[in-house]
């Protein structure tokens, strides 16, 4: 499959040209554009019960659409809910974790479930839950504003804001918590963090939806004085 991404890094989409035969799966609504030969096949991938963990713990469609070239080659376009950017990112067997909707799409050989980070990220605004991606092949991700990778050697930490974060590598150790008190939790403006510890690779994005709402929903008009 041969991917190109265009229109980065406020607006990308990403192409995919299949073979006669060939598959892709994305999240749900993420199709922009196709060849018509593109025939798609909706399920929960993996039974009822990992389809609701995914959509409950990891913010994601309760389905998973698979598209697949008919009766000869074939491309699908597709595009993320936010202004942003996209990346490829190879898997070779390993596992990798994702943000809650940053997921976009990724090669049928691999495995998408969700791995919910603890009840200390539960109790952010920012709420860490991640999908855990396994498997062989490209995995497209996406983000809100542009991307930033993050390389991180042995041992190496760094703390990222938990609104921020897109995904990360299975060699990274991480551990989320507070800013300092609740004080400073409350009134600093930032909220929880995450202690990333290398090796390994992070992607971060260069803007967060729960900052952009939180700034939105005090100034949107209030009913009653309409």
């Amino acid at each position: 499959m041969d991917i190109e991404i265009k229109n980065r890094p406020a607006y990308a989409s990403a192409t995919c040209a299949l073979a006669a035969g060939e598959s892709v799966r994305a999240e749900g609504g993420a199709m922009m554009a196709m060849s018509s030969n593109i025939d798609i096949q909706t399920s929960t991938m993996g039974g009822m019960m990992k389809g609701l963990r995914r959509a409950v713990l990891g913010g994601e469609s309760f389905f998973l659409n698979t598209f697949t070239a008919s009766g000869g080659p074939g491309e699908i376009t597709f595009a993320p809910v936010l202004a942003g950017d996209i990346v490829r990112w190879d898997i070779g067997g390993e596992t990798v974790f994702v943000q809650s909707g940053s997921y976009l799409a990724a090669g049928i050989d691999i495995d998408v479930d969700s791995k919910w980070g603890g009840a200390k990220t539960f109790f952010g605004g920012e709420g860490l839950f991640m999908l855990r991606c396994t498997g062989t092949g490209p995995l497209l991700v996406s983000s809100y504003g542009a991307i930033e990778t993050l390389e991180l050697e042995a041992g190496e930490r760094h703390v990222v804001d938990t609104g921020h974060l897109v995904g990360w590598g299975e060699g990274i150790q991480y551990k989320v918590r507070k800013v300092g008190g609740w004080k400073s939790t409350l009134l600093s403006g930032e909220g929880f963090v995450v202690d990333l510890t290398g090796p390994g690779r992070v992607y971060l994005q260069t803007r967060s939806q729960d900052a952009f709402l939180g700034w939105l929903i005090p100034r949107l008009p209030d009913k009653s004085s309409s």
